[in-house]
């Protein structure tokens, strides 16, 4: 558990090392760097000065790139960090409805995604150590640095941790003993405890990432003479702690589907397909469910880096990172792309579905649509003679397209056309024994036309014909636009269908196979997009370790090429995604063969 400790306590300042801060590479390591860092780290009576390094106290060793270890290892650690922070969420969600309807699916479901992350947690730690050792030895005086701000909640974030890892393992392991009766609500309790823990030590963390962004506490001549509670609550500490919670819980919606997926291909009886096919189905619709507000919070963030410096905000949208940011709307719309036929390709379980399939062929037309819409840049990498041939570098029609309005619009319209897929999903197989059904299926369709009539206008008038003001503006009356519909029909939809009628016993696994690989497309994609963005988030710092406060004054202090950054983005996912495959591949071999519950059997039957 120490081991453990050590690895974690510094885990997200590693994360936001990533591209800025990088050593050479040269023999040998710089003599005594913690005593050089000690003589040059300041601290004044005022407060804590930063110490101003030359390119020799940058520790190196031979034929290792310091910089890569820490990019890597830093976001293998985060990716398997948001996994298992996400997991433990939705699975005390399942167990508690599993206990409020006594149906044991539930139960067993939650013990399973519970038990995939007890071996990915273990993973979290063992990179955790790797980690705090490339720290150490390749940016000790980044470290001292911090640590002197934030030793008062290092020591809680360890604390918090051995709190975590008590209540997760007393969680898993205690999961049969826990059952019935007054047992039962102590387990929950502890699944809420291992919840609390896991996501205040996401809001410290984030903390430490956030402030050397936005460092706060800092007097105008770079000392920091504010308390912890000061640096801890800069100004993007909210944005980032509400982005990562939701992020965390769609990522690992998907991780869990695509373990979901990989079982279901591994089966070889019938009860076991169904078992989990609806695994998968349960898995998706968390992403799904998180993934739809996911955009609006990373616009949030991304208007609150422009409110807190400028420079920062146009070197994020408008400068070298802007053209990473198409690969983003790509990533993005793949996760649309693929929960959404996911979803047309579930209707296969429904003996009602026949009445809305020729409606998906319109579905996909507009999310299709507004995905190349979404992915239009506004400028193109041209040579001179096709730059000539164009007569300069907007298109003359797709050019308009690449602008913030078209693709807030697409964004909201994509977004409403997902929650449209969900609700025909969900109303397949029912048919509504309320006498006022047409008129609430009018008022749903009056609902999603006015909305999208609403978004379009806001987009193309306030977007192109009003000044910069309004243009920012009008996003805000889109999400409002886009969130009230989707509420609104949802509430209609769940009053118009309870107590309705099945036109036929939903057949579990009863599913193509293709489907399961859109589940591995929708775990792949929101990998790649984690570490795209894990980049571009700590590379905005350019040459700071603290932003205009602690220059990173290393010889290899430079923003690399964004091929060079997406390849290593890219070796990371591969590895990431065998490292997953080898829990899943683990979490098989030592399973116990258990008769799956009667239910399932009758699916299969």
């Amino acid at each position: 558990m120490a081991r453990l400790l050590g690895g974690l306590l510094l885990v997200v300042l590693a994360v936001t090392l990533l591209p800025g801060d990088w050593p050479a590479v040269d023999s040998g390591l710089t003599q005594s760097a913690f005593a050089q860092g000690a003589a040059k780290t300041e601290t004044a009576t005022a407060g804590i000065a930063a110490p101003k390094l030359t390119p020799d106290d940058y520790p190196r060793i031979a034929g290792v790139n310091g910089r890569i270890v820490v990019w890597l290892v830093a976001q293998l650690h985060l990716w398997f960090a948001a996994f298992v922070l996400a997991v433990p969420i939705f699975v005390f969600i399942i167990e508690a409805i599993g206990m409020s309807t006594r149906d044991k699916r539930y139960d067993d479901m939650a013990y399973e995604f519970i038990k995939i992350s007890i071996a990915a947690y273990s993973l979290t730690a063992i990179l955790g150590g790797f980690l705090v050792f490339s720290l150490i030895i390749f940016y000790p005086h980044v470290i001292q640095y911090l640590g002197a701000i934030f030793k008062d909640t290092m020591f809680y974030y360890a604390l918090l941790f051995f709190l975590e890892s008590a209540a997760l393992y007393l969680y898993y392991y205690g999961w049969q003993w826990l059952q019935g009766g007054f047992r039962k609500w102590v387990h929950l309790t502890l699944g809420l405890v291992l919840n609390a823990a896991g996501t205040m030590l996401m809001f410290l963390a984030n903390g430490w990432l956030t402030f050397m962004m936005s460092p706060a506490g800092i007097d105008p001549g770079g000392i920091f003479t504010g308390d912890v509670w000061t640096a801890l609550h800069n100004h993007l500490w909210n944005p980032i702690n509400i982005h990562r919670m939701v992020a965390n819980v769609a990522y690992g919606g998907s991780i869990v589907g695509a373990y979901a997926a990989f079982k279901f291909l591994a089966a070889t009886r019938a009860e076991e397909r169904a078992h989990y096919d609806w695994m998968g189905y349960t898995a998706n619709f968390i992403a799904i469910s998180a993934l739809l507000p996911l955009p609006f919070a990373g616009y949030y963030l991304a208007a609150e880096i422009y409110a807190y410096s400028q420079q920062m905000g146009i070197t994020l949208m408008g400068g070298i990172f802007a053209w990473l940011f198409i690969i983003q709307a790509v990533l993005i719309g793949t996760l649309f792309l693929s929960a959404n036929y996911y979803l047309w390709c579930g209707m296969a379980r429904s003996e009602g579905a026949a009445r809305y399939n020729r409606y998906i062929k319109y579905l996909a037309f507009v999310i299709v649509a507004a995905f190349l819409v979404w992915f239009t840049p506004h400028t193109l990498v041209l040579t001179n003679e096709e730059l000539k041939a164009l007569g300069g570098p907007y298109h003359k029609y797709l050019g308009p397209l690449g602008i913030m309005p078209a693709k807030n619009t697409a964004v909201n319209v994509m977004i409403l056309f997902t929650a449209l897929s969900f609700l025909i999903y969900r109303r397949a197989n029912r048919i509504a024994m309320v006498g006022w059904a047409k008129a609430g299926n009018a008022v749903q369709v009056a609902l999603f036309s006015a909305g999208i009539a609403n978004i379009f206008f806001l987009g193309i008038y306030h977007g192109y014909f009003t000044n910069t003001v309004y243009k920012v503006a009008s996003s805000i009356p889109q999400v409002i636009t886009t969130l009230v519909v989707i509420a609104a029909s949802i509430v209609i939809d769940a009053m118009m269908y309870r107590g309705a009628k099945e036109v036929a016993p939903l057949r579990w696994g009863r599913v193509p196979e293709r489907a399961q690989y859109a589940l591995f497309l929708l775990a792949v994609a929101f990998t790649w997009l984690m570490g795209l963005m894990g980049y571009i988030r700590s590379g905005i710092r350019q040459h700071w370790h603290v932003v205009g406060v602690f220059r990173d004054n290393s010889p290899d202090a430079f923003t690399p090429t964004l091929g060079y950054a997406a390849n290593v983005v890219s070796v990371g996912t591969i590895i990431f995604m065998a490292m997953v495959i080898f829990v899943f591949w683990l979490s098989q071999v030592s399973a116990v063969k258990t008769t799956p519950a009667g239910f399932w059997k009758e699916q299969a039957s």
